[in-house]
């Protein structure tokens, strides 16, 4: 009796599927619970887009309430810094405040009266000589081609450069006409849409004070908020997460509105040098354009190149050497010192990333679509890092192991 008790005590118990190694280092049980969570929203996605119509007012709340956010969280994050250093010098949160709210308005009130008015008649006086400078450009090109050795061979072949040329400007011209008779039906047959994005927009600037009033009085307390809605565990994990999205968002948006500002400076200061026409206004053009890595200063060069062509070939020389100027200034001094390494992403992901993301949301893909990245960066490596806390936990191999760093060694190198 007693050995085949003895017999039967000494017999390994029967491991379940969940206990098996591969099946625990996925999570075991845990991973059914996620099939089944991945099955339910799979059916809820399913559900909704049979009947999307109940929640088309929730669309709606959220397409009108995600323009004034982003707004007022931009300058949330360029007003930070100023309202801690106003801080440090022993003024209460309120009066600093309202403090940065006068000097805001004061400096507002100054550029409406003063500069807007020119940069008004400055643009759009180059809106309407702009066709002109390329109509220029284009008979130049077709004058060059005619005199050049490159006429015979283009004639041996038959092809004939003025007519390509005509075509271009006449459907360039075709495409003018035919844009503003859209713009003219648009507005006549659209006038409760004009009228309703109108609005839209005007709401958006009046509510934008208020979001960023509350955002800079309870801004820093919204994390800690979150953080009390997780459930205990997750909360490390959860706080390096938001602090670290929070000072790439931070260091994207100070500094590229910063280095955005210093280039439209040594734009405009370069062009007035060299004499260049619309100069003030196409230094604000390549500050805006600024903001869009890579393809921002493609968009800002071209009118100028234009300009400079119609003028002399030298202006157009001179204009190299002023953009080159800026070019290097910006990317050995400018960049380095204020972006720093606070974003570590290759060239190419970016243009990727802006390419993508303007295809999938437009322009506010093209401005937004780099601090998306950086935030989502930010969440997937820190699940590659507990992917690799796990991996470790159950190898057998020291060899095979992951070197797991500091979290802050992680997300720095």
């Amino acid at each position: 009796m007693c050995n085949k008790r003895g017999g039967n005590s000494l017999q390994p118990e029967k491991r379940s599927f969940f206990s098996t190694r591969f099946i625990q280092f996925l999570g075991g049980k845990n991973l059914l619970f996620g099939l089944i969570t991945l099955l339910l929203l799979g059916c809820i996605i399913l559900i909704y887009d049979k009947i999307s119509f109940i929640f088309y007012p929730i669309i709606v709340f959220i397409k009108t309430v995600v323009l004034p956010v982003i707004l007022a969280m931009i300058l949330y994050y360029l007003l930070r810094p100023v309202l801690h250093l106003m801080m440090k010098w022993k003024i209460p949160k309120i009066w600093a405040i309202l403090m940065i709210y006068i000097v805001g308005l004061s400096l507002i009130s100054l550029f409406v009266t003063l500069v807007f008015p020119f940069l008004k008649g400055q643009f759009l006086n180059l809106i309407q000589e702009f066709p002109n400078y390329f109509m220029q450009v284009v008979h130049s090109v077709q004058d060059m081609i005619e005199k050049s050795s490159l006429s015979e061979t283009l004639t041996k072949y038959n092809f004939n450069i003025n007519e390509v040329l005509n075509n271009i400007s006449n459907q360039l011209n075709v495409t003018v006409k035919d844009a503003a008779k859209e713009l003219g039906t648009s507005l006549a047959t659209g006038i409760t849409g004009f009228i309703s994005t109108l609005t839209g927009i005007i709401v958006a600037i009046v509510t934008v004070p208020f979001i960023l009033f509350y955002l800079l009085k309870d801004g820093e307390k919204l994390p800690k908020y979150i953080l009390k809605l997780l459930p205990p565990r997750m909360r490390e994990d959860a706080a390096h997460v938001l602090h670290e999205a929070d000072h790439q968002i931070s260091s994207y948006i100070q500094g590229q509105i910063l280095v955005a500002f210093c280039i439209g400076v040594m734009v405009t200061i370069g062009f007035l040098i060299i004499g260049l026409d619309y100069a003030v206004v196409l230094g604000v053009l390549a500050m805006l354009t600024s903001v869009v890595p890579y393809l921002g200063p493609i968009i800002a060069i071209t009118p100028a190149a234009i300009i400079a062509v119609v003028n002399t070939p030298i202006m157009l020389l001179k204009l190299a050497v002023v953009w080159t100027i800026v070019q290097l200034v910006e990317g050995k001094f400018i960049s380095p010192q204020i972006m720093g390494k606070s974003l570590h992403v290759h060239p190419i992901t970016i243009i990727f990333v802006l390419l993508t993301a303007g295809s999938l949301f437009g322009v506010p893909g093209v401005v937004l679509g780099i601090p998306g990245y950086a935030v989502l960066k930010v969440f997937v490596t820190h699940l590659f890092y507990l992917f690799k806390k796990r991996y470790n936990k159950y190898t057998d191999h020291p060899d095979l192991e992951y070197e797991i760093n500091d979290w802050k060694k992680t997300n720095n190198n």
